[in-house]
C-alpha cells in the first residue's frame, strides 16, 4: 500500500504543500475509497475551510497510474486505487517474499530480553503457566519477525521456601520413593500434602524454613534430597514444553543467581541505599518512588524472590546490553514489578527505565478458580491431554480410513493449536475462561477454523497439480469477495507492526480470522478449478498468496499448519 500512498501524495502535493505518507489514512469504509486525505491539516495555513481544500484538490487532480480516481467528500480527498495494479503488486510481492513477507525492519540493531514461563520446582506447570509460555512465545516471535533480536529466557525458581516445603513433606512422608507418575506431578503431589498438614499442624511452617536455611548454609543431606526432587521436576518441565513447542534461548536458575543478589542488596546497605527494619530485614525505602516499601533480605539472611531478580537484572544487561527487558508475567505481580524496577532505580542501575513488565489475566475455567497448594489446579498436562482428546475425537468423526498415526499427529496439531490460538487471540490484559470444547471448534474465530483454512488452499492446489504462476490477468479479480481478499492480504504487515509496537499478539490472530474468514466468503462464491484457463490462473495465484500469509502468521503464534486436516 506504501506505493499507493506514495503516488497519492504525489497527486495532492501538485495543490498543496507539505504533504507527507503519513498523513495518508486507509477508510473503515471502502464505499468511501482506498485512501484518503484529511484537510483540517492544512485549514489553519491555507485560510480555508477543510471543505474547501478538499474540494480544490480534487479538481486540480488527475488520476495515474495508480490512482483511479479523486474525489471530495466532506473534509476528505478520497482516493479510489486501480484494482489490478494493487493486486499485481500485492500478490507479486507476496509470491516473491514468501516466508519474510511482512517482516519489518522496525527493531533491526536492537536486543529486547524476553523473560517468561518462570515456574517453580516444587509442582507442576498450570494452566496459566500454559497462557504464559504461549505469550511469551509470540511475543519473541513478533519482535523477531520485526527485525529485534529478541531473546527468549527463562528463570526457573529452584530454591526457596515453597521448594523446602515439597521436599520436607516427602523427607517426612515420601519412604524415599521413586515417582510412579510424571516426576514434576509426583513432587507437586508433596507440596499439597505439606499445605494440607499445615493447616491442622502449623509449626510445620518453621521446619521448612529451618530446611531452607540449612539449604542455604550448605547441608550435604537436604543438598541431595534437593538435587534430586529437582531432577525429577526439571524433566517433567521438559515433557510439557516439548508438548507444546516452548523453546528457550537462556535458561537460568535462581539457585545460581541468589547469593550474587544478596552481596548486591548488602553492598546497597553499606551505602545507604536500603535500610534495615526492626527485625532486622533489609528492605528498599521506596514510597517516594510511588510504591510501597519492599523487604529485598529475609532478617535470618534468606533470599526472596526479589533478591536474585535484582542480580539476574544486572546479569542481563552485562550480557546482551538490551534495550528492553520484558517481564511476561500475570497481573496478580503488578505491584511487584513495580517494586523491582523502583528498587533498581534507587540502587542507581542506569538501566532501569528499560525494564517493563507484560502484564496478563488469570485463566481461568468453567470449574472456577485454581489454588495450587489446594491441589485444584488444572495442570497444563491435563488440559494438553484434553484438548488432544478433543481434537482426535473431532478428526475420527470426520474420517474413518485414517492410520492411528495420522489421526494423532493431526490431534497433537490441532489441540495444541486450538490451546495457543484461544490463549492469544484474547487482550491480554484481561482473564479468560478457558472453554477447551469452544477452543476445539472447526467453526468461528478459532484457531482449527484458521487451521482449516490453510488445509481447504492445499486441497485445491494439490488437486490443480500444477506450478503456480506469478504471472496472470489482474484485472480479471474483479468481484468484490477478491478484491476483499487482495485488500486483507495487503494489511497484514500493519497488523504485525502493531503487534510488534504493543507486544500484543493478539492483533495477529485476529488478523488471521479476518483472512480466513475473507478467503471462505471468495471460496463460497468463486469457483477455482473449474473456470477458463485464465482466470483460473489468477486466482489459483490469489488463494497460493493467501496459503503463505496464514502459514506465515500461525507460525508468529507458535501454531502448525497441516495440509490435510
Amino acid at each position: 500500500m506504501d506505493e499507493f500512498k506514495k503516488d497519492a501524495v504525489k497527486i495532492a502535493s501538485k495543490t498543496v504543500p507539505n504533504i507527507s505518507d503519513s498523513m495518508i489514512e486507509i477508510p473503515k469504509d471502502t464505499a468511501l475509497g482506498d485512501l484518503a486525505l484529511p484537510c483540517f491539516l492544512f485549514s489553519k495555513e491555507l485560510k480555508k475551510s477543510p471543505n474547501e481544500i478538499a474540494k480544490l484538490i480534487a479538481d486540480n487532480s488527475q488520476p495515474s497510474d495508480l490512482i483511479d480516481k479523486i474525489i471530495a467528500t466532506g473534509p476528505y480527498v478520497n482516493f479510489f486505487i486501480k484494482k489490478a495494479k494493487f493486486a499485481e503488486r500485492i500478490l507479486t510481492e507476496v509470491a516473491k517474499l514468501k516466508q519474510i513477507y511482512g517482516k519489518s525492519l522496525m527493531g533491526k540493531g536492537k536486543t529486547i530480553v524476553v523473560e517468561f514461563s518462570q515456574p517453580n520446582t516444587n509442582k507442576p506447570q498450570h494452566v496459566g503457566h500454559v497462557r504464559n509460555d504461549v505469550l511469551g512465545a509470540a511475543i519473541s516471535a513478533v519482535l523477531d519477525f520485526s527485525s529485534y533480536k529478541a531473546i527468549k529466557a527463562n528463570i526457573i525458581n529452584d530454591r526457596g521456601i515453597h521448594i523446602c516445603k515439597s521436599m520436607l513433606a516427602y523427607q517426612k512422608w515420601g519412604e524415599n520413593r521413586e515417582p510412579d507418575k510424571k516426576p514434576d506431578h509426583f513432587v507437586g503431589d508433596f507440596y499439597v500434602l505439606f499445605n494440607n498438614n499445615a493447616k491442622e499442624n502449623p509449626e510445620i511452617e518453621e521446619e521448612a524454613y529451618e530446611m531452607l536455611r540449612l539449604w542455604e548454609a550448605g547441608d550435604k543431606d537436604i543438598r541431595a534430597l534437593w538435587k534430586k526432587m529437582n531432577n525429577w521436576v526439571l524433566k517433567g518441565f521438559d515433557e510439557t514444553y516439548d508438548r507444546l513447542g516452548t523453546k528457550f534461548d537462556v535458561i537460568q536458575y535462581e539457585s545460581e543467581l541468589y547469593e550474587k543478589g544478596r552481596k548486591i542488596v548488602e553492598e546497597g546497605f553499606e551505602k545507604g541505599l536500603l535500610k534495615k527494619n526492626a527485625e532486622g530485614a533489609i528492605y528498599a525505602e521506596l514510597e517516594d518512588l510511588g510504591v510501597p516499601d519492599k523487604v529485598v533480605l529475609r532478617a535470618d539472611g534468606t533470599a526472596i524472590y526479589v533478591t536474585q531478580d535484582i542480580y539476574l537484572a544486572k546479569l542481563r544487561y552485562e550480557q546482551y546490553n538490551f534495550d528492553r527487558a520484558i517481564y511476561v508475567v500475570g497481573s496478580e505481580q503488578n505491584l511487584y514489578f513495580r517494586q523491582l524496577f523502583a528498587i533498581m532505580k534507587r540502587l542507581g542501575f542506569e538501566f532501569s527505565d528499560r525494564l517493563y513488565h507484560k502484564s496478563y489475566g488469570m485463566v481461568n475455567l468453567p470449574e472456577g478458580k485454581m489454588k495450587s497448594r489446594e491441589g485444584t489446579v488444572v495442570d497444563a498436562d491435563d488440559i494438553i491431554t484434553e484438548m488432544f482428546t478433543l481434537a482426535r475425537e473431532e478428526i475420527m468423526a470426520r474420517y474413518s480410513d485414517l492410520t492411528e498415526n495420522e489421526v494423532n499427529k493431526r490431534a497433537n496439531a490441532i489441540g495444541i493449536g486450538a490451546i495457543k490460538f484461544f490463549m492469544l487471540k484474547q487482550d491480554s490484559v484481561k482473564d479468560i475462561l478457558f472453554d477447551p470444547k469452544e477452543s476445539i471448534s472447526f467453526e468461528g474465530e478459532t484457531g482449527p477454523y484458521v487451521q482449516y483454512s490453510y488445509a481447504r488452499i492445499c486441497s485445491i492446489l494439490k488437486k490443480y497439480g500444477k506450478p503456480v504462476s506469478e504471472s496472470a490477468d489482474f484485472s480479471l479479480l474483479s468481484t468484490a469477495q477478491e478484491q476483499n481478499l487482495v485488500k486483507t492480504l495487503s494489511e497484514f504487515d500493519i497488523h504485525v507492526e502493531d503487534a510488534a509496537k504493543n507486544l500484543d499478539p493478539s492483533k495477529v490472530a485476529h488478523y488471521l480470522i479476518k483472512l480466513s474468514q475473507a478467503f471462505n466468503e471468495f471460496y463460497h462464491a468463486c469457483p477455482v478449478l473449474t473456470e477458463e484457463q485464465e482466470l483460473k490462473k489468477a486466482r489459483i495465484l490469489l488463494i497460493y498468496c493467501v496459503r503463505q500469509v496464514l502459514a506465515n502468521g500461525l507460525n508468529l503464534l507458535g501454531i502448525e499448519m497441516l495440509e490435510e486436516m
